[in-house]
């Protein structure tokens, strides 16, 4: 049973590596057509039909090119550098709830890796994680820009990981669970969290932007300030890996977006299509519904990142750390008199 159970989970994990693989992979193309449609222009269409083998051309092109090692005394960390980031891009997808359940060969399977009672803590505990990848790669590269570069990502994440805590922290008190699947089980129909959490969902947005180093908060990539940023020094695949690194984390980040407050997998008539339908058909359903929140949000990243310019450092960090904050711990308060105010009034005899 245990030996069932591992295979099982093994199986899933590889396939949802690899969906997370190949959304980043084929995000490189998204972003190019989505920056051609918003440029009036037609963006790739000649590797393949609409250019669909771009993202496989680009890979072969990585994989091919030569491996450059600048002058650097810690050669292993610069390799681990980029190492860590792919790594970290992948573990927070372990988590998270993809459906509901599925009725295979006479077994109930649960379209989650694992589920965990501290999930938001996981997730908050590896993207801590990530910076730093960025940070060792940027030191090891000996490179003065790419040092500057990784002290810019990482303050950047660090001042907008606070944000992003405090934001979670009104959701947490009205959930009162910090498991991913108990939060996306009690938002079933269209009861999502954003109609409760409507200020909380901004917060974390925002701070999602500068987690994942995309514009307007790219100002660890700022190529008129720093060349190429963190990875100036890196070519090949080790380049490949933080590019594919910063692909996959806005994934995951639509993925958690979708599942905190927009009912994840829910769907009007879910209910009513597991009595007509059966389990399977309606919870895969369930699955393609949350695939297409996740695609809006990589839509939304992408529009924002060819639509607004890139802020100033100062107006980065004074965002977080004297609007965004201020704004959360305000939020946090205002939910605690909602959630108490029938016990207030009670108390008070009215």
């Amino acid at each position: 049973m245990e030996s069932s159970i591992i295979i099982e989970k093994s199986i899933f994990i590889f396939v949802i590596f690899g969906l997370t693989m190949l959304m980043a992979m084929y995000s490189t193309w998204a972003e190019r057509k989505v920056a051609a449609w918003l440029q009036d222009r037609i963006g790739p269409n000649r590797a393949g039909p609409w250019g669909l083998l771009q993202p496989l051309a680009d890979g072969l092109k990585l994989f091919s090119k030569e491996e450059f090692l600048p002058d650097t005394p810690n050669k292993f960390l610069f390799v681990a550098g980029p190492a860590i980031s792919m790594s970290v891009a992948l573990m927070t997808s372990a988590v998270i709830p993809w459906g509901d359940k599925l009725e295979m060969f006479g077994r109930t399977v649960v379209l989650q890796a694992t589920d965990i009672d501290v999930a938001l803590l996981y997730i908050f505990g590896v993207l801590s994680v990530g910076v730093y990848g960025i940070m060792i790669g940027g030191w090891a590269s000996n490179n003065k820009f790419s040092l500057m570069s990784a002290m810019r990502a990482a303050s950047q994440m660090i001042s907008y990981e606070v944000a992003m805590g405090l934001s979670i922290i009104a959701l947490l008190m009205m959930t009162g669970t910090l498991s991913l699947r108990e939060i996306a089980a009690g938002q079933q129909g269209m009861n999502w969290n954003v109609f409760y959490q409507p200020v909380g969902f901004i917060i974390f947005l925002v701070c999602s932007f500068a987690e994942t180093n995309r514009t307007p908060f790219d100002l660890a990539e700022c190529e008129a300030e720093l060349i190429g940023g963190y990875h100036t020094e890196y070519s090949s695949m080790r380049m490949g890996f933080y590019l594919f690194a910063e692909y996959a984390s806005m994934f995951i980040s639509s993925t958690i977006l979708a599942v905190l407050y927009f009912g994840a997998y829910n769907y009007p008539g879910m209910s009513w299509a597991v009595e007509n339908w059966g389990v399977n058909a309606a919870n895969l359903i369930g699955f393609g519904v949350l695939f297409g929140k996740i695609c809006f949000f990589i839509f939304f990243y992408m529009w924002v990142r060819w639509t607004i310019p890139r802020f100033r450092y100062d107006q980065l960090m004074r965002l977080g750390w004297q609007g965004l904050i201020p704004i959360a711990i305000v939020n946090i308060f205002i939910t605690g008199i909602v959630m108490l105010w029938p016990e207030i009034m009670s108390a008070l005899g009215m």
